[in-house]
Order: C-alpha cells, then sequence, then structure tokens
C-alpha cells in the first residue's frame, strides 16, 4: 500500500497531529489512526432530495464494508439537489456541489471515497468533484424507484406527468384524474422509474467504469442494492491499496463505452452536457461531436420509456445494462477498466437476457440507429443535439414557420392564447433559457403545445430550444442550440415567420435567412430584457464564469483537476 494521504494529519507527536487525532477519536482505537485507510462516504441523502432520501440507508452498509475490510468509514454529506423541487433549475447548482465536494475532499484527511447519488445532478457532480480531486473513488447509484400503477397501468414518473398533463389541456382528461393519479406515480423511495437522466447517469457511471459493475440498475428498495453497498465498501479500501484513482479509471475509452451505452438505452439528452464536463475535469478530449460519431449508428436495444413502454424495474429482472451491453460488445473499447482494475467488458461475460421484449437483441433493435443526433447550421453553429428515438419520425425533416417565444414567461403567457399565429406545421422556438441566460439552463424545451392543437390531435411539434428537457421527456426536440441567445447566438435573432429547417439525417438545423441579413438583425428587446442579470452570490458567478452547452456548461475556473495535495497547516 502506498503512504496513506491521511498521515499528513495523524502521523507524528507534534502539536498539530495531535490535535487531528484528539478531536477525531471519540471511541475510535488508537489503531484508526496507525495506517488504517479513512474512506469518505460523500453522502447526497437529504429529505428535500426525495429521490435521494434513502442513501443514509446505503451509507451504514458501505460503512459496514469498510469496516470489514480494515479501513475507518466517515460520513461526509455534500450538497443535495433535488431535481423536483429547487428553483429556477437544479443545473444552477451542479457546478457548485461539484466544487464543494471537490474541496471538502481535498481540505479533509480521507484516502478514498465512495460518492452516493441518484437524483440528477448528484452523481455528474460527485464525478466532477472525484475526478478533479483524483482520490480513488467509487459510485453507489441509489437506484430507480418500484413501478407504480394507476386505473391498472403502468406509470412512468415524468413521462407520464408530461403524457397525463397534455390530455387534461386536450380535454381528454379529466382534472380530478388527473389528480388522482399523483397518489400513485411515487411507489417507493428511489428515483425516477423511466430512462430518464438519474436513470441514465447512474447505469453510464457503471459503463464509465466507475461503479462495482452489477450494481447500477438495481431498484432502490431492492435488498441487493445493500449487499453491492457493502461490497463496494470492500472495494474502496481495496482501491486505496492499489492507489486506482479516477485519472487511471476514466480514460477516452470509457468515455467511448458511455456513448455506446448512452444509444443502446435510449439515454437521456442530459448525459450529453454531464459527460463533457466530465471529461473536461480530467482532461479528456472529449467533445460534441464524439457523441455522433461514436453513438450514431449503435442500435437501440432498450424498450423503456420514454422512447418505448417499459420501466426500470422491467430493466433489471430482464438482465440490465450488462445484458445490454453484451449486444453490443464488440463496440466497445476493451482497454477501458473499470473500479476493480481489470477490462469493464470482462464483467460482460456472463450476462444473459432474461425477457427480449424489455431488452432486444443486436439482431432485433427498436430502431437500428439510435444515437443523440449532432446538428449544426446557421442557427447552431456551435451545434445543437436531438434525441431521434424519443421524436416522431414524420418529423424529423421538417420545414415550418417560426413562432417565437422570448422567454418562460413569454411562452406561459402566449402559448394558450386563441389568436396565436400557429398552426401544426409551425416550429416553437423558445430562446433565452441557455446556462447563462436562464440562469442554470433549464428543462423547459419539451414545451407544452398550444391547446388549440391538443383539441384537433396534435401531440407532437417541432420545437427548438437553447435550454435542455428533462430525460423522462419525448418528442421531436431540439436542445442546447449553441451559442446560446444569451451569448449572441444567432437564435436571438430569428423571428416570428422565419422558415426553420430541420434535417436530422443530415444532421441540419438553420433559419432560411440570408447569413447577411441574419447578422444585420437587432437581437430581440424583450429577450435582452428577460435575460438573467444577478449582482451577487452564485448566480453571478455562474452567470459571469458558465461556458456552453456544447462543452458541458461547466465553469471556465473549474476545467481540469487540481489533485489532492494540500500545502498548509491549519494551526
Amino acid at each position: 500500500m502506498p503512504e496513506l494521504r491521511s498521515a499528513q494529519w495523524y502521523a507524528g507527536q507534534d502539536r498539530n497531529s495531535y490535535i487531528h487525532r484528539a478531536w477525531m477519536r471519540r471511541g475510535l482505537p488508537t489503531s484508526a489512526f496507525e495506517g488504517r485507510p479513512q474512506i469518505a462516504i460523500a453522502n447526497t441523502a437529504s429529505d428535500l432530495t426525495p429521490c435521494n432520501s434513502h442513501l443514509d440507508e446505503v451509507a451504514e452498509h458501505v460503512k459496514q464494508g469498510i469496516w470489514e475490510a480494515g479501513g475507518i468509514p466517515l460520513n461526509l454529506p455534500v450538497v443535495s439537489i433535488g431535481e423536483t423541487q429547487v428553483r429556477p433549475t437544479a443545473m444552477l447548482w451542479r457546478n457548485m456541489a461539484a466544487m464543494a465536494t471537490e474541496e471538502m475532499l481535498r481540505a479533509n484527511p480521507v484516502d478514498g471515497v465512495v460518492l452516493l447519488g441518484g437524483c440528477d445532478k448528484t452523481i455528474p457532480s460527485l464525478l466532477m468533484a472525484a475526478a478533479s480531486v483524483d482520490l480513488p473513488a467509487v459510485v453507489v447509484p441509489g437506484g430507480p424507484m418500484l413501478t407504480g400503477t394507476f386505473r391498472g397501468t403502468p406509470l412512468g414518473c415524468g413521462t407520464d406527468v408530461w403524457r397525463l398533463s397534455e390530455e387534461v389541456r386536450a380535454g381528454t382528461l379529466s382534472k380530478a384524474a388527473f389528480l388522482e393519479s399523483e397518489s400513485s406515480m411515487i411507489r417507493s423511495r428511489g428515483h425516477c422509474n423511466t430512462m430518464g437522466t438519474a436513470s441514465t447517469m447512474g447505469l453510464l457511471a457503471e459503463a464509465l467504469g466507475t461503479v462495482l459493475p452489477g450494481t447500477a440498475g438495481t431498484p432502490a428498495p431492492d435488498s441487493r442494492l445493500l449487499a453491492r453497498s457493502h461490497e463496494t465498501g470492500r472495494l474502496i479500501v481495496e482501491m486505496v491499496a492499489a492507489d486506482r484513482r479516477p485519472s487511471r479509471v476514466l480514460t477516452a475509452g470509457s468515455f467511448h463505452n458511455a456513448i455506446v451505452a448512452l444509444a443502446a438505452l435510449g439515454g437521456s439528452t442530459n448525459a450529453v452536457v454531464h459527460l463533457l464536463a466530465i471529461a473536461g475535469r480530467l482532461g479528456v478530449p472529449l467533445t460534441l461531436a464524439d457523441f455522433d460519431r461514436i453513438g450514431a449508428d449503435v442500435p437501440l436495444l432498450v424498450d423503456l420509456q420514454p422512447a418505448g413502454k417499459y420501466l426500470m424495474e422491467d430493466l433489471y429482472r430482464a438482465g440490465g445494462l450488462a445484458a445490454v451491453l453484451r449486444e453490443v460488445a464488440d463496440l466497445l473499447d476493451r482497454d477501458a477498466i473499470d473500479v476493480t482494475g481489470r477490462p469493464f467488458v470482462d464483467s460482460l461475460a456472463e450476462a444473459q437476457i432474461w425477457d427480449q421484449d424489455v431488452i432486444r437483441t443486436r439482431e432485433k433493435p427498436l430502431l437500428p440507429q439510435a444515437g443523440i443526433a449532432v446538428l449544426r447550421g446557421n442557427l447552431a453553429p456551435a451545434g445543437a443535439i436531438i434525441k431521434p428515438a424519443a421524436a416522431s419520425p414524420h418529423l424529423l425533416r421538417h420545414r415550418g414557420r417560426a413562432v417565437v417565444f422570448d422567454s418562460v414567461e413569454d411562452f406561459n403567457r402566449r402559448i394558450d392564447a386563441p389568436e396565436l399565429d400557429v398552426d401544426a406545421d409551425s416550429v416553437l422556438v423558445l430562446r433565452g433559457c441557455g446556462p447563462r441566460g436562464y440562469p442554470g439552463m433549464p428543462e423547459v424545451a419539451n414545451m407544452p403545445l398550444p391547446k388549440k392543437l391538443l383539441h384537433a390531435g396534435v401531440r407532437d411539434m417541432v420545437r427548438v430550444c437553447d435550454g435542455r428537457m428533462s430525460g423522462t421527456a419525448y418528442g421531436t426536440v431540439v436542445l442546447h442550440v449553441a451559442p446560446e441567445a444569451a451569448a449572441g447566438g444567432p437564435l436571438d435573432r430569428v423571428r416570428d415567420g422565419d422558415w426553420i429547417i430541420l434535417d436530422v439525417e443530415n444532421r441540419r438545423l438553420s433559419v432560411d435567412v440570408p447569413d447577411e441579413e441574419l447578422a444585420a438583425r437587432e437581437p430581440s428587446a424583450a429577450l435582452r430584457a428577460a435575460l438573467a442579470r444577478p449582482v451577487r452570490g452564485w448566480q453571478k458567478l455562474y452567470v459571469d464564469t458558465v461556458l456552453g452547452a456544447e462543452v458541458g456548461a461547466d465553469l471556465d475556473f473549474l476545467v481540469g483537476s487540481s489533485g489532492d495535495a494540500v500545502s498548509r497547516e491549519s494551526h
């Protein structure tokens, strides 16, 4: 075992080492400070992050494994962000959570860390932190909730919220029935049971190699999650002894594997900004184009909402992530290792599909090409993305007149107005919702459709936005348009009635306006008036330093890593 980092605090007989040991004893034996790895458990449990509320129980089982392997477990509550609760958007605090966790890991006498996350931004923020401090680290994903039912029908949390709420607006479902379904939506502890961002990032954390193989996707109430948590506690002690750090595990090959997994699973578009940000902390040269290059021709194998019909509990019983990736093993990087130190692909060898309705074989995919498509053109010079698996095929090549909204508030005021000049072929354009403009890039891109079109039977339209959408959402939605309108992107000069051209096959997103005319237009005054202009605190720091979605929306001064060294004493 290499010399423990914690010895810098605890070894010796001077006043400082005395202080460090004495205040930590609290019943610990002297041997706790003599060559035993100190393991932080970065715990995002919070009553205000309901998807993570069970992580204290998970942490107890991680602790038992750490004790058993000879380590000292140390609970470290870290910033927790509840996707469903915080305003204006959880994405505003992903970078803050990452920065705070990084600094606490670096500042404290710890040799390794177990990262407990579930809700959308928690796993990305924890991995960003671990990459920047580069201490041995392993993730335990909190797992999805069990399937709830309403009137005999399984409910996909998130996805069915969007679907049922649109039916209320269309007049085909009563408000009373909609509200009755609320008590059935969330059946148990755990995060969303669709292939939303939480499920996606838990599974991609394993595809990246940062999870004990076979753990991601285990339902939160399943006792097997606690058993795997115990094993993970044992593993982190071994990782410290082997000096197995994120910089060894998270390589270009790891991100290649995550992109393949993203496509095969039909995962969330939010994974794009998170993977880019994690790679940025490591110096791995990942770009937006890599998602298209690596993932475009990967088949969709998982029939799960929002791209399909089943839910996460079904995926787990059908064979889970390993069964999916074994079908596309030839597309994976064979040199990438996982937290066990072995090649990640080795963990797939014994996997089997137990239900071919849920997990399709390579020969019978849901879609032959399912990766995230990266679009470019004069409307998105730095790129935009769309998830073809969740879109309407007939809209993937489309030309329509723009109906432009300058803010979320503007959209909410006008979308149902009888006088709104909109038809089924129109393209809804919402701007001012990027990282800098909102601030924080909210999940508003899957705009509700105009009520008068819903009553006419329309259920999808082309929508274009510089913001994000929930991973549980669906529809023909172009997201993450970059540069965003607040950064002077051409989206700020689109006008009502401009022809918008979407051609996913040819990766094109354009406005049919001569470049000279578009450049000469003045940005919308209403847009400018609606942009965020914070004067203090985190929001000001964020707006002043956030990078574009096309590179992960991290803060410019947080890109890269600083390692684990602390050069000065505290007393």
